[in-house]
């Protein structure tokens, strides 16, 4: 108890880009192992190495457990992922042909974008992918990702964006509100599309940084809006929002 609370109030220091696991005076042994600093480069060492997609998925998924919640090691773990060079790894995995791989890495990258120092390399670097995997555009040919990974993606987006106006402004330069209202507005897609998608432009919104320019394309208020009247079918059995496991 006292291993697993130690830190566990603290909030993440935005200014640290390196941070120092705690030393043991024990090894590790048991479950302990599975969140040591070792565990880390032998994730990224898959990530960049495997050609498997089961492995690939199987390992952005652990990544993106051990990053969960506000625990010692979730904070430990999201620092040592970006030191090790571990936060492109899991972005080129957002071009995977595996849905489930795109899945798993979209997980990863929400939970390890609570850290504030990863939030703005990943909005550097990761949202021109998030964005090609939303469904419309002009993109050929059209990827056709199921519900559940669609709204992990705008989860994802939206995490990455609040608090970082330049991860949002990455947004609008990648055609990502186009994308955004089209799923907000279209018709066909799910109730947990559109309010996903709802969320993510309600943030943008909220930056009034970015409303005369947005203005001056042609968007008015309303497009930022949630719009639920004419959506496809309601939520599926699992609405739930998996966002940490």
């Amino acid at each position: 108890d006292e291993w697993f609370s130690r830190g566990k109030k603290l909030p993440e220091d935005p200014g640290a880009d390196t941070v120092d696991f705690p030393k043991r005076t024990t090894p590790a042994k048991g479950y302990e192992l599975l969140f040591q600093p070792e565990v880390v480069r032998i994730y990224i060492s898959l990530l960049k190495e495997s050609k498997t997609p089961a492995i690939l998925e199987a390992s952005a998924g652990a990544i993106q457990n051990l990053c969960a919640g506000s625990w010692t090691y979730g904070r430990y773990i999201r620092s040592a992922l970006r030191q090790e060079k571990g936060l492109s790894a899991i972005a080129d995995l957002l071009t995977h042909d595996s849905e489930r791989v795109v899945k798993a890495a979209s997980g990863a990258l929400r939970n390890l974008a609570v850290d504030l120092r990863n939030k703005e390399l990943i909005g550097k670097h990761a949202i021109p992918n998030l964005v090609k995997n939303l469904p419309g555009g002009q993109q050929t040919p059209a990827k056709n990702l199921s519900e559940d990974t669609v709204v992990s993606i705008l989860n994802t987006i939206n995490e990455v964006i609040v608090d970082n106006l330049e991860a949002a402004k990455k947004l609008r330069e990648t055609q990502g509100i186009e994308k955004l209202v089209l799923i907000n507005k279209s018709g066909n897609r799910s109730e947990r599309e559109v309010r996903a998608a709802a969320l993510v432009l309600q943030t943008v919104w909220g930056y009034k940084e970015l409303r005369k320019p947005l203005e001056k394309e042609g968007w008015k208020k309303s497009d930022f809006q949630v719009n639920l009247s004419n959506t496809s079918r309601t939520p599926g059995g699992n609405s739930f929002d998996d966002s940490t496991l």
